[in-house]
């Protein structure tokens, strides 16, 4: 009977995804770039279907959620007088795009180090219904009520290299999220309504290089569920009380931006830099399952950087040079590769049996999600763009570095 809960639980919450109803964390309800409803497939800055356009002071490149009808998004604010850095977040009503409150959240009076491409926001918000939680890496983590007031916030140390880029994950009472910098990778467990810690991992790690960007990703396991969490040289899978319960080795592996997927009792992980090789590995193993639970491999055109996106027997990936490959899920065979946008970072996005793919110039691509190619739209915004799309109904929300763009039927 427990086995068929946990069944049911996991399928309500894919159900919920195909609602149209929420996007409340990083690539939607489940985390898997899956929208329900039909969205544009046409666009611009200047056409009938722009909702409405809001300028952002500052820069990030988290991915906007959606709580209780508000746009909300990370920002960071940097001066180049004092070299200060202000991490903030805020909310914009989701009708009009004005303003509803902005919430100032971290503050330093020197900005650490991060990689050109990187901003001081990049992992996006987490809303569970009663709060919304934001990471910003080693600089703060916080919880606030859906008006914008802090109920907590906390700084939790370890060292990036980088900065950071793994958004936080909430399952019933924990607040997830990876920490794998320079020295002493790991993953925490936080008690959100709190936010102390309930567990931390450390995990080991071969590589010469220990730091990862991943966010986790909560996925079912017999009578329970497990963390999928890839770090440098391995992927994890804890249980939720932080025990671990299998690893599989990618060797070398670093620096891994990729969320996982799930599908057909596997999950599917890019092991990033320097080399990056993309696994199907069953979650039901125990122990190093490197030599008996990964099903295919392939290091041909794999991401390094944005999310893979799987429909129905489908996988489609972006490699970072803008080339798109649609994959056998079962046996890893390529059905077909092709040149689609620029270089790309954002997550791909799946709906009404179309992908949309944003290269990091603003430009979207949309191609029909089936086993040969066929391209249906190009949309150029102009502006550049690492964020992942934003899925609200029949509408798409695109963050760029100057703006929040809404896009729907009026």
């Amino acid at each position: 009977m427990t086995k068929l809960l946990i069944a049911v639980t996991f399928l309500m919450q894919t159900l919920c995804l195909f609602s149209g109803t929420e996007w409340n964390q990083f690539r939607g309800k489940t985390g898997q770039g899956h929208a329900s409803a039909k969205l544009p497939i046409k666009w611009s800055k200047d056409s009938p279907n722009l909702l409405w356009r809001t300028e952002i002071n500052g820069k990030a490149w988290s991915s906007p959620i959606l709580v209780n009808g508000l746009v909300v998004i990370t920002n960071s604010r940097t001066s180049t007088k004092d070299n200060s850095l202000e991490l903030e977040a805020l909310a914009m009503d989701g009708k009009t795009g004005m303003l509803v409150w902005k919430c100032s959240l971290f503050s330093y009076p020197n900005m650490p180090r991060i990689h050109r491409k990187n901003s001081y926001a990049s992992p996006t918000p987490f809303f569970d219904g009663l709060s919304i939680f934001v990471h910003f890496g080693n600089l703060g983590t916080a919880s606030l009520t859906p008006e914008g007031k802090i109920r907590w916030k906390k700084v939790f140390s370890y060292s990036p290299v980088h900065g950071s880029g793994s958004s936080p994950v909430v399952h019933d009472d924990l607040l997830l999220f990876s920490a794998d910098g320079a020295s002493d990778p790991a993953i925490y467990a936080i008690n959100k309504i709190d936010g102390s810690v309930r567990w931390k991992k450390n995990r080991s790690s071969d590589s010469k290089k220990n730091f990862s960007f991943c966010t986790p990703l909560v996925v079912p396991r017999g009578e329970d569920f497990q963390i999928i969490s890839p770090a440098s040289d391995y992927v994890f899978s804890y249980s939720l009380n932080g025990n671990e319960l299998w690893k599989s080795h990618y060797p070398g592996g670093y620096s891994v931006v990729p969320r996982p997927v799930f599908s057909s009792n596997m999950i599917f992980v890019s092991s990033g830099y320097d080399l990056p090789t993309l696994y199907a590995i069953k979650t039901d193993g125990t122990g190093d399952v490197t030599g008996t639970k990964v099903v295919w491999k392939t290091s041909k055109l794999v991401p390094r950087n944005s999310s893979v996106v799987i429909v129905d027997d489908l996988l489609f990936m972006a490699a970072d040079n803008g080339v798109v490959s649609c994959l056998d899920v079962f046996s890893g065979s390529t059905h077909w590769n092709e040149r689609v946008g620029g270089s790309c970072s954002a997550s791909l996005l799946h709906a009404d049996n179309l992908i949309y793919l944003t290269d990091e110039t603003g430009k979207t691509v949309i191609f029909k999600a089936k086993k040969e190619f066929e391209k249906l739209a190009v949309n150029d915004l102009g502006e550049r763009s690492l964020a992942s799309l934003m899925a609200w109904g029949e509408t798409l929300v695109i963050r760029t570095e100057e703006a929040i763009y809404r896009f729907g039927e009026k």
